[in-house]
């Protein structure tokens, strides 16, 4: 009755996901003393809608190799293969993820499929959006 990608959240601990989010790889970052910021927009993105747009294809750089790096390199490493088709399609959905780089995230990106986008900050995030859109931040 749960989703198979569900199991990620059980433990508090990061992790990188294979299969259908069904297997999990522990994986050494921490993220203690940033700030997480999450907002959803009032959109829904189907997964049916977000899947037509996605062309697999096997990346050069392992995700294992990549979210090594420090979070600050993340930007220019790790990405979400439905940003493209779903920013194109829902372009408010895109100015999150650019508002959140304006208030100084070291790394933002859609969460899955979408609709929602996370930021990870150094600081507390000062973030204004209407009100129509959730908005939740926590320090970790």
């Amino acid at each position: 009755k749960l989703g198979a990608d569900c199991a990620f959240f059980i433990e508090n601990k990061p992790a990188l996901a294979a299969g259908i989010g069904d297997i999990l790889h522990p994986v050494d970052v921490s993220l203690k003393n940033h700030w997480l910021a999450i907002v959803k927009p009032p959109v829904a993105v189907s997964t049916q809608e977000a899947y037509s747009g996605i062309i697999p294809k096997k990346p050069e750089i392992s995700m294992q190799q990549r979210i090594s790096s420090p979070i600050s390199t993340w930007k220019n490493l790790i990405f979400n293969d439905f940003e493209k088709h779903i920013f194109e399609k829902y372009p408010q959905i895109a100015e999150i993820k650019q508002t959140m780089y304006r208030q100084k995230a070291l790394y933002a990106a859609m969460t899955g499929s979408g609709s929602s986008v996370f930021g990870i900050f150094d600081e507390d995030p000062q973030l204004l959006f209407p009100e129509t859109y959730f908005i939740f931040k926590s320090k970790l």
